[in-house]
């Protein structure tokens, strides 16, 4: 199997062997990737804060967040290019912690490309099928089903260098395919590529899972459109600590935290005062959000005066013209003026500041919507299962 290592200042690939050639007994084969209770630091600086996080066979887990919220210290603490400063990972139940990139079976994909300069680019894909011993005949076919799926077959005589940095990345995402590893770690692999071909290879990227149905992924990325596709859980990472982890639907719909309403999907933030009491979670909650009352799904226990905070989502509002006489005072009803208004081909983006609550929301409209003016006066309205609360405090 494949993996990458720095050595030299250049990004090497090496074949490796699964940990359970080591000897050493397993402890638990439920998961195929655990971390528990990883950190990561360099002196007094803290890269990763005791992350618990566990991939099961066949699952993908997408590690989302911003740079320098841990994400890639994580997968390299995993890969074993980094070492943990306390904590245990475990691959296949082998504890690894301690073990270097060669032992760990797994396949890498990085954002540098790390192909071999000096071999054609059919041979950068072979290169771990031939250190298996594989015989010929398959390895040719297994290489150009690899070049094909990325798109790449036409290039399989050239070397990296005549290549285009999405081009090598494909070649690159092909290689650590091509050994149909256990476990795949993929660090922001379609960050070179164009919108049009990174849609392509996120839909091969799934059909990937569905080809090798045991394989574990775990998938670096600060793009939420890739975690939404491509992972069955997500670990919403911030400031070096995993901040959420859950569904796409769990963490688009129901965020537990400002940070993930915020980061997954670019909610609306308001902040509220409860006026009811919630003893069950789930329930629809009564809230005053500056003098205007709305509903909202509450995830957790509220009494009157407890803060909270609205999150809503951009597609999620209603715009109507205060000219269409639309009640201010009814539930789930804000007045508005529009600040600025952007058109995005498929619909247009609204500024909207909010009038005596001296907030701004985001509205996202579709292309056939009437479409206010800036500095138009509106009214904004949203069903309450749109709208959810989550902790009051700050974002950042």
């Amino acid at each position: 199997m494949l993996s990458t290592k720095k050595k030299s200042g250049r990004t090497q690939t090496m074949t490796i062997r699964p940990p359970q050639e080591s000897g050493v007994v397993p402890e638990d084969k439920a998961n195929a990737v655990e971390l528990r209770n990883v950190s990561v630091t360099y002196g007094t600086t803290v890269a990763l804060a005791g992350l618990e996080l566990t991939v099961a066979r066949g699952e993908t887990v997408a590690l989302l967040g911003p740079s320098g919220s841990g994400k890639s210290t994580a997968l390299k603490a995993i890969a074993g290019f980094e070492q943990p400063s306390g904590g245990r990972i475990l691959l296949d139940g082998v504890d690894v912690t301690g073990t270097s990139p060669a032992q760990r079976g797994i396949g890498v994909v990085v954002q540098s490309y790390a192909l071999f300069p000096h071999m054609r680019i059919d041979a950068n894909v072979a290169y771990g099928l031939k250190a298996r011993k594989m015989p010929k005949a398959q390895i040719a076919a297994r290489v150009k089903s690899m070049l094909a799926m990325v798109g790449m077959e036409d290039h399989a005589h050239k070397l990296p260098r005549q290549l285009s940095g999405g081009q090598q990345q494909r070649v690159a995402i092909a290689r650590a395919l091509a050994i149909k590893p256990q476990v795949l770690l993929l660090d922001e692999p379609l960050s070179a590529l164009d919108a049009s071909l990174r849609a392509e290879m996120l839909i091969e990227l799934q059909a990937l899972r569905s080809e090798l149905p045991e394989i574990a992924m775990v998938y670096v990325t600060h793009d939420q459109s890739e975690a939404l596709t491509l992972a069955d859980r997500i670990a919403v990472m911030r400031n070096s600590r995993l901040e959420e982890i859950g569904t796409a639907d769990q963490l688009y719909n129901r965020p537990a935290s400002a940070f993930t309403a915020k980061f997954l999907g670019g909610a609306s933030l308001l902040p509220a005062v409860s006026t009811t009491v919630v003893a069950e979670p789930g329930s629809l909650a009564s809230v005053m959000v500056g003098a205007h009352r709305m509903k909202a799904l509450a995830p957790f226990a509220l009494v009157p005066g407890d803060r909270a905070q609205v999150a809503v989502r951009p597609h999620a509002w209603q715009v109507s013209t205060r000219s269409q006489e639309t009640s201010v005072s009814a539930v789930n009803s804000l007045p508005g003026r529009v600040e600025s208004v952007q058109w995005r081909g498929a619909g247009h983006r609204l500024q909207v500041d909010l009038i005596g609550i001296a907030e701004r929301v985001t509205v996202d409209l579709p292309a056939l919507s009437a479409v206010p003016a800036p500095g138009d006066l509106v009214v904004l309205t949203v069903d309450p299962t749109h709208v959810v609360l989550v902790p009051a405090g700050a974002v950042a």
